[in-house]
C-alpha cells in the first residue's frame, strides 16, 4: 500500500517543489545529474511503508556518510550518452554501416550536422566509460567493490570497461570504420549493459548527494519497526531547513497517542509541528532526519491541517474548509488506518465558544484511535484543563514565553503542562500599530 500524504499536507510541510528553494526537496536536491534528480523526485513522491525496505535504503545512505566519495562524472557527457544509447539499436555491423553512412551522406549533401552529433555522442560515451574505469580502480583499491552498495555498480562497469573491444579513444578524429564499429558495440552489443550502468550511476549520484546533506545538516537515520510496534520516539528533532534550530523530544505510543500543544503567538508551535511532520515523511523515505535518534513503527500516512485555505469557487468559508478537513481525517482514522496527524489551531475560523466545544469534542474522540498519533495545538488553553479530566492518554506540552520587560522572548523548548501565555496585544503594541491609527 502506498504511503498517504495529500496535496494539503505536502504544501503545509513544503515537501515538494524543485523550483521552490525552501522546499525539503530542494534541501536534498544536490545531485549532479538529471537522472539522479528524477530518482530523487520519485522517492519524494512515493515514501515506503515496509520497515525492511526503509531500513535497507537508510543503510545505503548511512554507508555513504562514512565512505566518502566524489561523483566524478560530467553531466553533459552523461546526457549525451543516455540519448545515444536510447536512440536505437544496431544489431549488426551492416545496420551500423547503413546508419552511420546515411548520416555522413546527409552531412555532405545537405550540410546536415547529424554525423558530427553522432561523433560527439560516441566520444561522450567513451569519455564516460573512461571515467568509470578510473572510478572502478579507486573503488577496488579502497576495497569497496564487494559487499557494499558499490558492488552492483562495480560488477556492471567491470563487465563493460574490461572488454578489449572498448579501448579508450586515441587523440584526433575518429575514422569512419571506427565510428561504425563503436556504434554497433555501444547501441547493439553493450546497449542493455550501458543502460543498467547509467541507472546505477544515477543511484550513486543520489546516494553521495543525500549522504553529504546528512553530514552537513548533522542528521541521523531512523530505525523503522513493524507497524504492530505502534511507537514513535525521537530526540532533539528540529526543522531541517533552519540553521541553529532548537531541538525537542517527542514520543508516542498506543497509550499516549495525543500531544496537546499550547503556546503564545511566535512561540514556535507551527514550526515544531512541521518539523515533526517532515521527520515522519523523511523517515518513511529512508532519508536522513533532523534528529539525534529516532525509532518508529511504520504508518500508513500523514495528514496535516496547518494552512487550510477557503474555497471561493465552491463557496466554502475558512471555517467550513476546516470542518471538511477534520471530516476527511476522521473518515481515514475511522477506516482503521495508522496515521500521523497534525492540527494547528483547530477551528480557528469560528467564534471562541464553538471553537472550544469543537476542539474539546474532537480531541477527546481522537484518543480512542490508538494506532494513530496526533499533535493538536490551540490558543484556547481552557480546552486543555477540561481534557486533563478525561484520562492519561493525552500528553500536555507547551512552548514558553519569557518576558524581558515588555519584550517577549521564546525558548522554543517544549515543557510539560499547559501555558496561559497571551502576548498577542503586546506584540501589536510593540509594533506601534495603535500609534499609527
Amino acid at each position: 500500500m502506498s504511503f498517504i500524504a495529500d496535496k494539503q499536507t505536502l504544501d503545509d510541510l513544503s515537501m515538494l517543489g524543485k523550483y521552490n528553494p525552501h522546499s525539503v526537496f530542494s534541501l536534498f536536491n544536490k545531485v549532479k545529474t538529471r537522472g539522479a534528480e528524477k530518482l530523487l523526485e520519485a522517492m519524494f513522491e512515493r515514501p515506503l511503508t515496509d520497515a525492511g525496505q526503509i531500513n535497507a535504503r537508510s543503510a545505503i545512505f548511512k554507508y555513504f556518510t562514512t565512505h566518502h566519495a566524489e561523483f566524478p562524472f560530467d553531466n553533459a557527457a552523461l546526457d549525451k550518452m543516455e540519448a545515444y544509447v536510447e536512440e536505437g539499436t544496431a544489431n549488426n555491423q551492416l545496420l551500423s554501416f547503413l546508419h552511420v553512412g546515411r548520416k555522413r551522406m546527409a552531412g555532405w549533401i545537405l550540410r546536415d550536422e547529424a554525423f558530427e552529433q553522432e561523433q560527439e555522442r560516441i566520444i561522450s560515451t567513451m569519455q564516460v566509460l573512461q571515467t568509470c574505469k578510473v572510478l572502478l580502480e579507486h573503488i577496488e583499491k579502497q576495497g569497496w567493490h564487494k559487499n557494499s552498495p558499490w558492488e552492483k555498480w562495480a560488477d556492471t562497469v567491470s563487465g563493460i570497461v574490461q572488454d578489449s573491444r572498448l579501448q579508450p579513444l586515441s587523440q584526433g578524429s575518429l575514422s569512419f570504420s571506427r565510428i561504425v564499429n563503436l556504434h554497433h558495440l555501444l547501441t547493439g552489443v553493450f546497449r542493455e549493459q550501458l543502460k543498467s550502468m547509467l541507472a546505477l550511476t544515477y543511484e550513486i549520484d543520489l546516494y553521495i548527494a543525500v549522504a553529504a546533506v546528512a553530514t552537513a545538516r548533522n542528521c541521523s537515520f531512523a530505525t523503522a519497526l513493524p507497524k504492530h510496534e505502534n511507537i514513535l520516539s525521537a530526540e532533539n528533532i528540529r526543522h531541517p531547513g533552519l540553521a541553529n534550530a532548537v531541538g525537542n523530544q517527542l514520543g508516542f505510543s498506543g497509550t499516549n497517542n495525543v500531544l496537546f500543544l499550547t503556546g503564545a503567538n511566535m512561540a514556535g508551535k507551527s514550526t515544531l509541528m512541521k518539523s515533526a511532520g517532515i521527520m515522519i515523511y523523511l523517515a518513511h523515505m529512508g532519508f536522513p532526519v533532523a534528529a539525534d535518534h529516532m525509532r518508529f513503527a511504520v504508518m500508513d500516512g500523514i495528514y496535516s491541517s496547518v494552512n487550510v485555505p477557503d474555497d471561493i469557487s465552491k463557496g466554502y468559508s475558512h471555517f467550513y474548509a476546516e470542518v471538511l478537513r477534520v471530516k476527511r481525517v476522521a473518515e481515514e482514522v475511522a477506516a482503521g488506518k495508522s496515521l500521523f496527524i497534525i492540527f494547528d489551531e483547530l477551528f480557528k475560523g469560528t467564534n471562541v465558544k464553538d471553537a472550544y466545544d469543537a476542539t474539546l469534542a474532537v480531541t477527546s474522540a481522537f484518543t480512542a484511535f490508538k494506532d494513530c498519533f496526533f499533535i493538536i495545538s490551540t490558543h484556547i488553553f481552557e480546552v486543555g484543563h477540561a481534557l486533563m479530566e478525561t484520562g492519561d492518554q493525552i500528553q500536555f506540552r507547551f512552548l514558553p514565553t519569557v518576558m524581558k520587560g515588555h519584550v517577549p522572548h521564546y525558548t522554543y523548548r517544549l515543557e510539560t503542562g499547559i501555558t496561559t501565555d497571551r502576548q498577542g496585544m503586546i506584540i501589536i503594541e510593540n509594533e506601534g500599530i495603535l500609534e499609527m491609527l
